[in-house]
């Protein structure tokens, strides 16, 4: 880092900026960028990143969890917590920056109006953090936790698989940390590169006493939120933080729950079944979508949600009528929770599929900056897989 910024400092002062401004002998790089065209930084003003490779699908206006409200996703999510705040004393949120509101905003205004002694910072200590949090919950409090995105959740990786899934195995049922839940903004972003991309449900998914749960929208995200807080097992809420600002649904003002290990069909079909989870059942949707328009394709779209316990009843049904399944999330392919789904339908319904089961997923490699768009799963992979399963 202190050489990028000498590097930088020096270049400031070079004759290749001199030269640019007006006389001098510029080097090489210097002249390529002097002879730019004029056009160039207009261009460059107008010109726009897309950095989303889906189109957000809101769900209908829920009608019977009462008066609802205009939300984004971290809007959502602060409404969950106000509820829990409100209607529970002994609840505690903490982590990294939460205070003022924390990195995404999804805790603003929460220390104002319940105070500092409840909703508070934390040193920079992701291990620190779960660990502070297993000891509120089994002194019996409800303990939220927040890690800052979830590629940084490793350094807790101990403390919630060694600790707060075995805690009440342990102790024969004496005692349990069951009322932590742990949040942390998930997946890809458009610019977020290694460290701000990952999406690492399967790591979690390897781990009995824990529920990894991923919402697709504000009204599940609130909803989900709620029955995490409310279970009596430690969860890990993933947000898909891509989807904060951009997913806006009319969401009930009260609290409500919505069940745990239950995927949802999103639209029915008779053909492929697409299933995925966060941010990628929205790509699903549209793959949908342009399998029955290009292809005469019918798909069924389901919503995994709970990735831990997940739901195999629903998902099995599903391709026991398509006979065909096509998985996809962002995460890497190998070793990825595609993987897990695939050999247990395949155990379940291998009578019954009409051609092997596809995964489209991430690439095995760190996830890239600039190469995102190549990296990710978007509708053309999958569009592209429902063609080799339907000519199979």
């Amino acid at each position: 880092m202190a050489a990028a910024a000498r590097l930088l400092t020096r270049g400031a002062n070079s004759k290749i900026s001199a030269a640019c401004v007006g006389g001098g002998s510029p080097s090489i790089f210097g002249a390529a960028l002097c002879k730019a065209p004029a056009s160039c930084n207009s261009h460059a003003k107008t010109q726009r990143r897309h950095a989303a490779h889906f189109t957000f699908q809101p769900d209908p206006v829920p009608t019977k969890y009462g008066p609802t409200q205009k939300m984004n996703l971290f809007q959502s999510v602060t409404s969950a917590l106000d509820n829990t705040l409100a209607s529970d004393p002994t609840a505690v949120i903490f982590g990294e920056d939460v205070a003022f509101g924390g990195v995404f905003r999804c805790t603003v205004g929460l220390r104002d109006k319940y105070g500092k002694d409840r909703v508070f910072n934390t040193p920079l200590c992701e291990q620190g953090i779960v660990g502070f949090g297993i000891g509120v919950a089994v002194a019996g409090a409800t303990a939220i936790a927040e890690i800052q995105f979830a590629d940084y959740i490793y350094p807790a990786f101990d403390q919630i698989v060694n600790e707060a899934a075995k805690y009440r195995y342990r102790s024969g049922n004496l005692f349990d940390c069951g009322n932590l839940t742990i949040r942390a903004p998930w997946g890809c972003v458009g610019h977020g590169s290694l460290y701000h991309s990952q999406s690492p449900e399967a790591f979690f998914a390897h781990c009995p006493g824990i529920k990894v749960v991923i919402p697709r929208g504000p009204v599940q995200a609130k909803g989900l939120l709620l029955s995490c807080i409310a279970d009596k097992n430690p969860c890990i809420f993933f947000e898909p933080k891509i989807l904060y600002r951009a997913a806006v649904e009319q969401v009930p003002v009260e609290s409500y729950t919505l069940p745990l290990s239950q995927a949802e069909v999103l639209q029915e079909g008779s053909d492929v079944t697409l299933l995925a989870w966060g941010t990628q059942i929205h790509v699903m949707r549209e793959v949908a979508d342009m399998a029955q328009e290009k292809l005469g394709v019918s798909c069924e779209v389901i919503d995994l949600q709970t990735i831990l316990p997940w739901d195999t009843e629903t998902v099995c049904k599903s391709v026991v009528k398509t006979g065909r399944l096509l998985i996809s999330h962002e995460a890497p392919v190998t070793g990825g929770f595609a993987a897990e789904i695939s050999s247990t339908v395949q155990e379940e319904c291998f009578l019954n599929l009409e051609a092997p089961i596809s995964r489209v997923c991430g690439y095995d490699t760190p996830f890239p900056h600039v190469f995102e768009p190549f990296y990710i799963p978007d509708k053309w992979k999958c569009f592209e897989a429902i063609k080799r399963m339907i000519n199979y």
